[in-house]
Parts: structure tokens; sequence; C-alpha cells
């Protein structure tokens, strides 16, 4: 079996996994879209949803198809597993989006921290933050809570040992190698070095999260004045 191709399992009664060996994860997860993307082309009427996630992929099957079992659903997909595997774009509009992040107080309460463990000046860390092109490798932990591949490896950091209670929506972290934002109000362990003043997920929006797995992203530094004005 060629190292790319994923293993198929099920997750309880209504649901497959597609799962690929562990390897470059950003390698891993550009395939996950570009199956993703490919299987939606031919996408039947009782696969409810596709949720791509770094290494893996699940089909979430509608169980109001009476006619469908997890037998036929799994023969469909090693039907079209194949010319999934061999697509080389994701057959959709690439996004790139911009964020705007204040990087100032009170919103970035680990900023200098970060900044003192990487050995730099606060306003190099925020540069290495703007900088690089990020990739939306999957939507997990909170609804609309994006989990970004290309973070700045002088950035990476250990999650705080004790997680914080609450982290106000938009802030933005930093946990290991990844960097992310919260979408609204939770407990969370990032650390965090600014915020965006955008609403990421909103259940009467379609769809409800601003970002998309698969999509592209870019921060943006704006100042405090930028971050209250109502037109952002």
């Amino acid at each position: 079996m060629p190292e790319t191709t994923p293993a198929i399992s099920r997750l309880g009664d209504s649901a497959l996994l597609l799962h690929w060996s562990i390897g470059a994860l950003d390698v891993r997860n550009a395939q996950v879209h570009r199956v993703a993307a490919a299987l939606q082309q031919v996408r039947p009427a009782w696969l409810q949803d596709l949720v791509p996630a770094y290494a893996s992929l699940a089909l979430i099957i509608d169980s109001a198809f009476d006619a469908v079992t997890l037998d036929t659903a799994e023969q469909w997909l090693m039907d079209n597993l194949p010319a999934a595997l061999a697509a080389q774009h994701t057959n959709r509009n690439q996004r790139l989006i911009e964020i705007p992040v204040c990087y100032e107080p009170p919103f970035a309460p680990d900023l200098s921290d970060i900044a003192s463990a990487c050995g730099m000046p606060i306003e190099e860390v925020i540069t290495r933050h703007c900088t690089p092109i990020y990739r939306v490798a999957m939507l997990g932990f909170a609804p609309g809570f994006p989990y970004l591949m290309g973070l700045d490896p002088a950035l990476a950091m250990a999650r705080l040992p004790t997680p914080r209670t609450r982290v106000a929506a938009g802030s933005v972290g930093i946990g290991g190698n990844q960097t992310g934002i919260y979408p609204c109000l939770s407990a969370g362990g990032w650390r965090l070095l600014g915020r965006t003043p955008l609403t990421l997920f909103d259940p009467l929006r379609d769809p409800p999260s601003l970002l998309l797995a698969g999509d592209e992203l870019r921060f943006l530094a704006v100042d405090r004045a930028c971050f209250d004005a109502p037109s952002i």
C-alpha cells in the first residue's frame, strides 16, 4: 500500500474515517484538503458532511437515508478514493483572508514572556507572527477555532502550565508550533499575544465560521484605534 494511501475505519454507526500515517504534517494536511475537495465534487445526497483534520478526514453519513449502510458508504468511498488521491488541486477558490490583530495591552498578556523566551524584542515577535501565510489545517476545540499551520519555528511555545479559565473571544494565541484564534469566550492554555475584533463564529451567518479548513490566512497588525473602529 502506498505511503500516502489512508486507512479506512468506522466511527460509530454513522461515520467513516480516512486516516493517513503520520509523516510531514504539512504534506499530509494538504492531501487531506485535496481529497476532501475531490470527494465533495462527487458527493452523494447521503454524505452529510466532510470534516478535515490534520491527517484525517471524517465522512458523516445522514442516517435519514434508510438505504445507506456503512457497508455501502465504505464501498462508495473505496470506489472514489483512487481518483480523489490523484487530485492535484483543491478544486475550490483558494481564499486568502487578512485578520487584523491588535498586539497591544491588555490584549497581549503573554507577549512579553514570549519575547523573553524567544530572545527577541516584542516588535520582532509581532513581525514574525504577521509574516507567514498560514493554512487553516482544521477547525476544532470550539466552533470556528482555526488551527493554523505555518508558524515561524522561532515562536513555538509550550502551553501554559495552568490554563486560564477565561479567554476573550478573538484572542490570538500560540500553542506549541501552532497559532490559533479563540472564537468565543472560553477556557484555554495557549500563550496570548493579541486579539482580533472580527467575529470568527456566528450561528446566524452562512457559513457560520468566518474561516474554513483549507483557507489561507495572514495576520495584519493594527493599533488600538483601528481595533476599536466600528468599520473593521
